[in-house]
């Protein structure tokens, strides 16, 4: 009898061996195989592109008041998890872009030209790499579902001068800090203060 039980456990010791541990998250090998690099410093010519767009495109603004912050100062991508990052960074893009787009529809499509080609194409990258992963998983929750939910909250009952402003003023946020972190992947990390004795 004892031996029919030491070897019931050894199989079902067998078994877990093979399965491997239960994942707590969703794996970030996936993700790994998305090339970013490219884009973790943008050229000197597409980043004045941007300032020249940006300074005449502030100068511009109305008056204009927001309920909510689309886009929070604490807000920081090394909060989330690496897969969870490229998620973020694809909705922050989606608000940029049609903010922009709008923008450029009314009376600045010139000098929007090269910072909105260069938005849809990082934009596109985003979107392919994100839609390529296998099973979508559980829904967003904590950090990203909150700032997804922002987002999409932002989009339906800010003002456009609100979203106008808001996308201007976190536009080089957009594309040094978080950019660079998503094309950094697991070198994206916080850096920890050490407790003042």
């Amino acid at each position: 009898m004892a031996t029919a039980q030491v070897l019931v456990l050894v199989t079902a010791g067998l078994s877990l061996a093979r399965a491997g541990p239960v994942p707590t998250s969703r794996p970030t090998t996936a993700w790994r195989a998305c090339d970013f690099g490219r884009f973790k410093s943008l050229s000197p010519r597409e980043l004045e592109a941007f300032k020249k767009a940006k300074d005449a495109l502030e100068n511009s603004l109305k008056t204009w008041s927001c309920t909510t912050r689309p886009f929070p100062r604490n807000r920081d991508l090394r909060q989330l998890q690496v897969w969870e990052r490229p998620v973020a960074l694809e909705a922050e893009l989606a608000l940029t872009l049609k903010v922009l787009g709008t923008m450029a529809d009314a009376s600045h499509g010139d000098i929007l030209d090269q910072p909105l080609h260069t938005l849809r194409h990082i934009h596109s990258e985003l979107q392919a790499c994100v839609s390529a992963q296998p099973t979508p998983g559980p829904q967003p929750r904590g950090r990203l579902h909150h700032w997804l939910h922002r987002l999409q909250e932002a989009s339906k009952k800010e003002s456009q001068s609100c979203l106008e402003a808001s996308v201007l003023f976190n536009l080089f946020r957009l594309l040094k800090k978080d950019l660079e972190c998503v094309a950094s992947g697991d070198l994206c990390v916080r850096t920890r203060t050490r407790p003042q004795i």
